[in-house]
């Protein structure tokens, strides 16, 4: 298979570029990535120079280069990564959200149906549902409610696929997961800044009350499901993927501290983001019943695989934490 991954050098993209050029030696990927500042090749390290492997700088949003890429390599299909992805930033600048993750699926849906793939895979969320009450789950069913940028830029995209898939035939799945945690992933989203901040001594800013709920999916589960949607999956069906670990904020946060041997005393309560999710929580029996797919790997399991690697890459993690990412953390947690 010549598959297309966008977003290949971000934390999900990479850790399923490696998975593939690990498992299935005869799919070729081509991986087109921008490298903003949460792209990094040190994420593909070992593997960008593959034969299977073919890395290219570059935006999603660049009609002429998607095309060429998929003519030169004979793509037969899409897994579409590339996003701007952290709620917080989209509330600092939406404009970035919608160029990204609108025009750049709309570009490459453009793209993949002049070419004729077999199949295009949208990556989504669950927070295009909104959020929902101390009880029930998200079905494939439930209404599209987003409440971020971020959110209703990711609903405006699955949108567009949607309808390529039903005006043009395009063969497309659409995705929705829950919240993903992992080797790779950059420290502006939960997991990863309480760990890194831990790991300093430094405070851990927890939103509110620390009671929102998220359920959490480790990332190889994640991308293993992404496999079996884009192999086994019939073409128009959306599949909610999730990891059946519902946990409060603070739950997940006095968990780090415990594995590190961290004083609680480090939990800093921070003034709320505006807008914040209550609960999020995934019905992911669709993707079970039908291509057999279920989380492997349970939290408290993930979890401590998640603080051992990022003790063991501590040099990954200091570089890049760079300039740009303590002006954004002042500027967002500086104040509140």
């Amino acid at each position: 298979m010549q598959l297309l991954v966008t977003g290949g050098a971000g934390f999900i993209g990479s850790n399923f570029v490696r998975m593939v050029l690990d498992e299935q030696p005869e799919c070729r990927v081509v991986n087109l990535d921008k490298l903003t500042y949460a792209g990094n090749l040190e994420n593909l390290a070992g593997y960008v120079d593959r034969p299977q492997h073919h890395f290219v700088k570059g935006d999603v949003c660049d009609a002429a280069l998607v095309a060429r890429l998929m003519a030169e390599h004979d793509v037969e299909a899409v897994v579409h990564f590339a996003a701007e992805s952290h709620v917080d930033r989209s509330l600092m600048d939406a404009d970035a959200f919608v160029e990204t993750n609108v025009r750049g699926t709309l570009t490459l849906l453009k793209a993949a149906l002049d070419r004729g793939v077999r199949r295009f895979v949208q990556v989504s969320t669950d927070e295009v549902y909104g959020s929902l009450g101390s009880d029930g789950a998200f079905t494939e069913e439930s209404p599209i409610q987003p409440n971020s940028p971020y959110s209703a830029s990711k609903a405006a995209a699955d949108h567009l696929v949607h309808a390529f898939g039903h005006s043009y035939g395009l063969p497309v799945n659409i995705t929705r997961c829950s919240n993903n945690y992992g080797p790779y992933q950059f420290p502006e989203k939960m997991i990863p800044l309480m760990i890194h901040n831990a790991l300093h001594g430094r405070p851990l800013p927890v939103y509110g009350d620390g009671l929102y709920v998220r359920d959490w999916l480790y990332v190889e589960d994640h991308c293993r499901a992404l496999w079996a949607v884009l192999t086994a999956a019939p073409p128009g069906r959306v599949y909610n993927i999730g990891g059946q670990n519902e946990r409060t904020n603070l739950e997940v946060v006095r968990w780090i501290l415990d594995r590190l041997g961290k004083d609680a005393g480090l939990i800093r309560h921070v003034k709320d983001r505006p807008g914040h999710d209550r609960r999020y929580a995934i019905d992911a029996s669709r993707i079970r019943d039908e291509l057999g797919w279920a989380p492997s790997v349970t939290f408290d399991e993930g979890l401590a695989r998640t603080i051992d690697w990022y003790r063991a890459h501590a040099a990954w993690l200091e570089h890049v934490v760079s300039g740009d990412y303590q002006a954004y953390y002042q500027q967002w947690y500086g104040q509140r």
